[in-house]
């Protein structure tokens, strides 16, 4: 099968550097191959940013080339719908992907983060996708998301003290919402007491399973 296209919507290549090492490793058998943003924020933690973001993930259309499907791997999706309406391959989101893995069944769910100005558009994301009922809410880390996530050890605990404040108002599930965060999300993964829902994995696997129905469908 043709390779599926990681896009990261920031401009830190080193991010997409470890997004494509988590991908490959949660789904051997895929080829993963990766476009970092060419313009934009190295980090988006607000709407204004967000949605240069879409753009930038837009502008690159034109090199996604001999994909089988591509993945939107911010936690915002921007750019997920036009991205779509521009070219003919299965696309996923990493919010999409996550909250329906996290939802499935009905489960109730939240979303952990460090970006509090991105709360109303993670809210949006869930009614957009049809898990209002289910989605709690997003709980988020304290203090400035730059200084949080510049200490990988620090990063993961108040991740970890955020899941629990989570769990304590009824979710069954917690998605880590953004791709800078799935390296801390990896070590989270099965040390807490909740079903902890990595998007980036979880993105994976839709955009194969889509690749592999568009590709058995051609």
């Amino acid at each position: 099968m043709k390779p599926i296209l990681l896009i990261n919507p920031n401009t830190n290549a080193g991010i997409t550097a470890a997004m494509l090492d988590i991908a490959r490793e949660s789904l051997p058998d895929a080829r993963v191959e990766g476009l970092t943003a060419r313009f934009g924020a190295p980090l988006i933690t607000d709407e204004t940013a967000l949605a240069e973001a879409g753009r930038a993930v837009l502008d690159l259309a034109q090199h996604i080339g001999k994909a089988a499907g591509v993945i939107v791997a911010a936690f915002g999706d921007p750019g997920l719908a036009a991205l779509r309406a521009r070219i003919a391959l299965p696309i996923t989101g990493l919010a999409e992907a996550g909250m329906a893995e996290a939802g499935e069944g009905g489960r109730r769910f939240a979303v952990v983060t460090t970006t509090p100005d991105l709360v109303a558009a993670i809210a949006r994301s869930a009614q957009a996708y049809g898990h209002g009922p289910a989605f709690l809410g997003t709980f988020l880390t304290p203090g400035d998301p730059r200084d949080v996530m510049a200490v990988p050890d620090r990063l993961v605990e108040a991740l970890a003290e955020a899941c629990s404040r989570a769990v304590k108002v009824g979710a069954e599930a917690v998605v880590i919402g953004g791709g800078p965060l799935a390296v801390a999300a990896r070590a989270l993964a099965g040390k807490r007491d909740v079903r902890l829902v990595e998007p980036l994995p979880s993105a994976l696997r839709l955009a194969h399973r889509r690749a592999m129905m568009a590709e058995s469908l051609a």
